[in-house]
């Protein structure tokens, strides 16, 4: 190594330690943060219906100095923090709950019956607003603009589309690049990266088949789909094991199929809803056009009278780190984190932050912080009795997202 790259490495090194310094030291919970957590986590609201979240945030967010922009696709809302000429840099946090009936036993267990913070969109908005306030607080350590994007609906994938839907493109600054968190189930604070596509893309398909109806004792007279649909559940099986490569990820599942409503009446459809997620989009183009091929193909070998329909929704992108973005950041998150960050693994499950990044045509990284166990046993998220351990994944969670923003913004 010449004398020039050894100095440069050094002051990079230098650098980070020092950033990581102050990092470490005001990226702690702040004193407001568990009531705030402790409250939202304690109403719920499902997607779309995030009116009081919404207003919680709202209310939190006139104690900064930043101009606050709402009731974006929904009730979406953005904070734009500016201090100068510099980069802008944009941070996304979700807020909507789920209809999960909670099973944690905490003493700020969900009062909204049949809903539940428990996939940590709580804890991501508590983060984010942390965020805020450390950096309203220290703007003698960053220049330039930065943009907290607070999300409804993400848990339908369609909040951050109808976001960019009703203008978000042209009411707020061009960010140069875009973040965002999740806690999964894993070791507690643990920060887990990585480039590349990290999250997988997805869609949900119903198809809707229609026969013919005729009475149960009569079924020369139908076309039966119930029939028909069994058998294109087993042909879809196929799908995945013998046209997707073994190098290849793919996974198509049926999560629901409903036909008839009596015993002893052959009914005259059948629906069937499937999820389909993918890490790369050729895989993800050549299996629905093989879903759509098995399912006419059925048709045609049980008689159908009429074509079946196909209408495809909540839609995902896939989650694609860019590895500049990944290569910047990363080795802050070491320097904060030390042992504690390592690579992730491919998460199957899916986001649709992308969309926000995507709409503006920049780079992004999307990251995970261990909320509670690496013990396989350890609840996930969506489960009833997923709850992160406070104090660890707060801190964490704080911390990941000032380095990740100072990364850029930081003087």
């Amino acid at each position: 190594m010449s004398t020039h790259n050894a100095g440069t490495h050094a002051a990079h090194g230098d650098a980070h330690s020092t950033l990581a310094d102050f990092i470490n030291h005001h990226g702690v919970d702040t004193q407001w943060q568990r009531g705030f957590y402790e409250h939202m986590h304690a109403y719920p609201e499902l997607s779309g219906e995030e009116q009081e979240t919404a207003g919680f945030i709202q209310d939190k967010l006139r104690e900064f100095d930043c101009e606050v922009i709402t009731n974006i696709g929904g009730h979406g809302i953005v904070a734009l923090f500016r201090n100068g000429e510099g980069p802008t840099v944009l941070f996304r946090a979700d807020f909507d709950g789920l209809p999960v009936q909670e099973a944690t036993g905490v003493p700020f267990a969900s009062k909204n019956e049949g809903r539940m913070h428990a996939c940590g969109h709580d804890m991501h908005t508590t983060a984010l607003l942390g965020l805020c306030q450390i950096l309203n607080e220290s703007r003698n350590r960053w220049q330039g603009t930065f943009i907290a994007l607070f999300q409804p609906a993400e848990e339908t994938a369609s909040g951050a589309a109808a976001m960019v839907a009703d203008g978000l493109t042209s009411r707020i600054p061009t960010p140069d690049v875009c973040f965002g968190q999740h806690i999964v189930a894993g070791r507690a604070g643990k920060i887990m990266s990585m480039p590349g596509p990290a999250l997988a893309a997805c869609d949900t398909i119903t198809i809707e088949l229609f026969g013919r109806s005729a009475h149960g004792s009569m079924p020369h007279d139908s076309i039966d789909p119930t029939f028909l649909a069994a058998m294109i559940v087993v042909r879809l099986q196929g799908i995945v094991g013998r046209e997707v490569s073994p190098e290849h990820f793919a996974v198509v599942t049926v999560g629901t199929l409903t036909s008839g409503h009596t015993n002893n009446t052959i009914p005259g459809s059948a629906t069937l809803v499937l999820n389909c997620r993918f890490y790369d989009d050729d895989v993800k183009a050549r299996t629905y056009a093989a879903i759509e091929r098995v399912v006419r193909g059925e048709c045609i070998a049980s008689g159908c009278e009429k074509e079946p329909t196909f209408t495809y929704s909540n839609h995902g992108e896939l989650t694609d780190n860019s590895p500049e973005v990944f290569g910047k950041v990363r080795p802050l998150f070491d320097a904060v984190f030390d042992d504690a960050s390592v690579d992730a693994q491919r998460w199957t499950a899916s986001e649709d932050f992308s969309e926000v990044p995507r709409a503006f045509g920049v780079p992004y990284f999307f990251w995970l912080i261990g909320a509670n166990s690496d013990d396989a046993d350890a609840p996930g998220n969506h489960m009833p009795d997923f709850i992160p351990d406070y104090e660890p994944v707060v801190s964490a969670s704080n911390r990941a997202a000032l380095a990740a923003v100072l990364a850029y913004l930081a003087v």
